[in-house]
C-alpha cells in the first residue's frame, strides 16, 4: 500500500503540475545550442524542448516499470534488458516511419503508430528470445503471459505520463470547445486547455492559439496512469491476464474513441489510420491474451514480490544504462526540428 501511494501522489503532482503550466509558451523551449554564426552578427541555433525531455521521462519510466514488475518475479535482468531494448528498438524508429506514412511529414512522431508495431511485434520477440534462450542453458526464459502483461502496464504508464510532452509542444490538441456538442461544451467550458505561443503545434497548426480546447491529452494521462495502478495491483497478486487484458483494451480502446475528440491532422480518412490500428489492437491483444493462457496453462509462476523488483535496481551497471537511455532518447526526440532560433550574446558593463 505504501509504494501505490507514494506512486500514485507522485502521478497527481506531476500530472497536476504538467496542466498548469505546461500549455503557456514558457514551457515549451528548455534550451537552445548555438550552431554557426548568421551573416547578421548573430548565432543560429537549435532548440532542445520540454516535449524531448517529458518523453525522455515517459519512456524511461515505462522501462522502469517493466523492470520492476518482471524484477518482482525474478526475472534475470540480462534477458529482461534484452526485452527492453528489443522493443524500443522497434518502437522507436516506427513513431517517426508510421507519421510520415500516415501524415506525410518527415518531422514528426506517433506515439500510436509504435505502439501499434510493438503489440504486434511483442509476443514474437518473447518467443525469439526463448528460443535462443532454449538452446543456451545459460540463458533464462521469459515468461510470456506476465511479460505481456508487463508490457502492457509499462506502456500505459509511459503513454500516460507522456502526453505531457505533447502538451508542451501542443501537439494532439482537441477540438475547440465552442464547436463541440452542448453536453461536451457545458463539460468542456471550464476544464479545457488554452495554448499561448506561436510556436505550439495547436498555434501555427491549427490556428487555435487562445481559445479553450477539449483537454484530450490531459483526459488520456489521467485515464491511462489510472488504468497502469489497477493493473499492476492485479500483476502485483499474479492475475496476469487480468492485467494485460485491462491495460491492453483500456489503451487501445481510449485510442479509437479519443481520435473524435482531436482537432489535429490525423490522414484524411473520415476514421484514421490510427484508429483502425487502435481496434486491430484490441482484436489482437484479447486473442494473444487467450493464446498465452492457453498455452501457459500448465505453467506456474512464482507470486511477484515487491522487494525483488527494487532490489533489482540495486545495480549500478543497470542505473547507468537507463541514464545513458534517457540521454539518447532526450536527444532523439528533444532536438526540434519545426522551430530555430537566432541568439545573441552581449557583455554586461554594469558587473566589470
Amino acid at each position: 500500500l505504501g509504494v501505490f501511494f507514494i506512486l500514485s501522489v507522485f502521478s497527481a503532482a506531476y500530472l497536476g503540475w504538467g496542466f498548469i503550466f505546461l500549455p503557456r509558451e514558457r514551457w515549451q523551449m528548455l534550451a537552445s545550442v548555438p550552431v554557426h554564426r548568421s551573416d547578421e552578427g548573430h548565432w543560429e541555433g537549435i532548440n532542445l524542448t520540454f516535449y524531448g525531455f517529458l518523453s525522455a521521462n515517459a519512456y524511461l519510466l515505462g522501462v522502469t516499470a517493466l523492470i520492476f514488475l518482471l524484477g518482482s518475479l525474478n526475472v534475470p535482468l540480462y534477458p529482461l534488458l534484452t526485452l527492453a531494448l528489443c522493443l524500443l528498438g522497434v518502437c522507436i524508429p516506427a513513431s517517426s516511419l508510421i507519421a510520415r506514412w500516415v501524415e506525410g511529414k518527415a518531422h514528426t512522431f506517433t506515439v500510436g503508430g509504435a505502439v501499434f508495431i510493438g503489440i504486434i511485434a511483442a509476443p514474437w520477440i518473447i518467443t525469439g528470445i526463448n528460443s535462443v534462450a532454449t538452446g543456451n542453458h545459460n540463458v533464462s526464459s521469459l515468461p510470456l503471459l506476465p511479460c505481456l502483461a508487463a508490457m502492457g502496464i509499462a506502456y500505459a504508464f509511459g503513454e500516460g505520463f507522456g502526453r505531457l510532452a505533447c502538451i508542451s509542444f501542443g501537439c494532439c490538441y482537441g477540438k475547440p470547445v465552442n464547436t463541440c456538442p452542448p453536453l461536451f461544451r457545458t463539460l468542456f467550458s471550464r476544464i479545457n486547455l488554452v495554448f499561448k505561443g506561436a510556436t505550439k503545434k495547436a498555434s501555427y497548426a491549427g490556428h487555435l492559439e487562445g481559445q479553450p480546447l477539449v483537454p484530450v491529452q490531459a483526459i488520456t494521462a489521467v485515464l491511462y496512469v489510472v488504468t497502469a495502478l489497477a493493473a499492476t495491483a492485479l500483476f502485483l497478486s499474479a492475475q496476469f491476464l487480468a492485467a494485460f487484458i485491462l491495460a491492453g483494451i483500456t489503451t487501445q480502446g481510449w485510442r479509437v474513441v479519443s481520435e473524435t475528440l482531436r482537432a489535429d491532422y490525423r490522414g484524411e480518412q473520415k476514421f484514421s489510420a490510427y484508429q483502425w490500428m487502435g481496434l486491430i489492437s484490441v482484436i489482437y491483444i484479447t486473442l494473444t491474451g487467450i493464446c498465452a493462457l492457453f498455452f501457459n496453462q500448465a505453467q506456474a509462476h512464482p507470486l511477484p514480490h515487491i522487494g525483488n523488483g527494487l532490489s533489482i535496481f540495486w545495480n549500478p551497471l543497470l542505473l547507468l544504462a537507463l541514464q545513458m537511455l534517457w540521454l539518447l532518447l532526450f536527444l532523439y526526440t528533444g532536438c526540434s526540428a519545426v522551430t530555430g532560433c537566432n541568439i545573441s550574446f552581449y557583455v554586461k558593463r554594469e558587473r566589470i
